[in-house]
């Protein structure tokens, strides 16, 4: 209590794993972060078949969802029976690793490595709070780019770029980090939606990226 007081963060306390300021929270802990892997693990799943139809670019082979699916379902049961004293940062690490171990396909390869910019990104910050948060976004866009030879806007290049600028211009305004991420995802959610405005053969077919709705 001593140390946290004396950031500045007056009558703050740690409760549940939190740290929170009135209502507020200040943090992800690693018990809440894993439940946020496990629903996203649950939500493509349910959603491998929507991906997969919408899969007309970079070729129609309707396999997204299944290669998304596949990637990140491995990588979250990797962090399920990890120990709540682990660190955000140490679950994100085994999370990144295990991604990149078990990555299907193209948009298996570029979660991957949007998985890996965000912990590398927590583990230069050392903390997942509004500012954490936002340098794991912004590294994880970059990891993204740099590991695609010839970067196409209109996919998930473009939805985790939105997000991460999102997050750089806006993030001083938070100081809750649920309410940052509740935001930093309606940012992506409409950065999905124009995603058919920019590539020509989606709005064809009239559909979003399947890659980006897979990270949405």
């Amino acid at each position: 209590r001593d140390l946290v007081r004396s950031r500045g963060l007056g009558d703050v306390y740690k409760r549940q794993g939190f740290y929170k300021k009135e209502n507020k929270m200040i943090q992800l802990d690693s018990k809440s972060l894993k439940l946020m892997i496990a629903s996203a693990s649950n939500q493509i799943l349910n959603n491998v078949e929507k991906v997969n139809d919408m899969n007309v670019f970079p070729v129609p082979d309707g396999d997204t969802g299944t290669n998304m699916s596949m990637t990140f379902s491995a990588a979250a049961k990797s962090v399920v029976d990890l120990d709540n004293k682990k660190s955000p940062v140490e679950v994100l690490g085994v999370l990144s690793k295990s991604a990149l171990r078990n990555a299907r396909g193209n948009s298996g390869v570029i979660l991957s490595q949007i998985l890996r910019g965000l912990w590398q990104g927590a583990e230069q910050s050392g903390e997942l709070d509004v500012s954490g948060v936002k340098h794991a976004l912004c590294e994880a866009r970059d990891t993204a780019y740099r590991a695609v030879m010839k970067p196409t806007e209109g996919t998930i290049l473009t939805v985790i770029r939105e997000i991460a600028e999102y997050a750089e211009a806006h993030f001083v305004e938070y100081d809750d980090v649920t309410l940052f991420l509740k935001a930093v995802l309606e940012a992506g959610r409409k950065s999905l939606a124009k995603t058919k405005e920019i590539l020509p053969v989606l709005k064809q077919v009239g559909v979003v990226d399947a890659g980006g709705f897979g990270v949405i």
